[in-house]
Order: structure tokens, then C-alpha cells, then sequence
């Protein structure tokens, strides 16, 4: 009978793939200024008006939208790079830091979703579904 055996598959660490980690991974601020910049006039991309008490041009932690006098929604959307080589760890780092942005514009998190850029060659596509948070991670 014949045998097949495998070779293991020995994933690179997450760290290794990022040449920043976490909010290193960012523009810095003047480029990130540089392209707001370029984008001026585009709609959307001025200051804040009407029930968006503030947007993109604030450069705040995160959007504000009215809903009523009442209410106001906290937007906000974060890339966060692996600083740990845990995928799991990852995760539960990477929803801290958008609940934070959530926290600091003084709002209550009642939805996240999760953003993620993951190669297409040279790590296992089963990966990114063990960086799920627990809802233990919210308050």
C-alpha cells in the first residue's frame, strides 16, 4: 500500500507581514493632509454640515451623524496590522482599538464590523476566521 504524507504547512508570522504595526501601518498625518487636500471640492470631503456634525475634514476619531435631537450615530472604520502573531490575539487587539475610536467621540458601540486585507498566496485562508472577537470584548 502506498503512503502519502504531507509536508506541514508552516504559515509565516503575521508581524512579518506588515511593515508597520497597528496605527503605524497608517498615512502619516502631513500625507494624509496632502490627500485631503487633493480631494478638495469633492462631495463629502468638506467640513462638517447639516446632521454631519463631523466628518472627514475634522480628522477626528471617528464621524458623527445626526439622527434626531436626540440622537446621533458614531461612524467609524479602522485597518489595524497584525502587532502579535496570534491570529485570535489579533483580533481581540484590532476590536479594542475600533471600540475605542468609538469611546472617544463619547458614543456606545452597538455594531462593529470587522475590515480585513489578506493576501491571496502564502498563508492559509482559514486564518482570518480565527480572528474573531468574542462579544466579551464589548462592555
Amino acid at each position: 500500500m502506498a503512503r502519502v504524507t504531507a509536508e506541514p504547512i508552516h504559515a509565516p508570522r503575521l508581524t512579518s507581514l506588515s511593515p508597520g504595526a497597528g496605527c503605524a501601518c497608517k498615512l502619516p498625518l502631513a500625507k494624509l493632509e496632502a490627500l485631503f487636500a487633493s480631494l478638495e471640492g469633492t462631495p463629502g470631503m468638506g467640513p462638517a454640515a447639516g446632521d454631519l456634525l463631523i466628518g472627514a475634514a475634522e480628522g477626528d476619531d471617528a464621524a458623527v451623524l445626526r439622527l434626531d435631537d436626540d440622537r446621533a450615530l458614531v461612524l467609524t472604520t479602522d485597518f489595524f496590522t497584525p502587532i502579535v502573531d496570534d491570529p485570535g490575539d489579533w483580533g481581540r487587539i484590532a476590536a479594542a482599538n475600533a471600540l475605542s475610536d468609538v469611546y472617544a467621540m463619547g458614543g456606545r458601540p452597538l455594531i462593529a464590523v470587522n475590515l480585513a486585507a489578506w493576501p491571496g498566496e502564502g498563508l492559509d485562508l482559514g486564518t482570518p476566521s480565527t480572528t474573531r472577537c468574542p462579544s466579551t470584548a464589548w462592555p
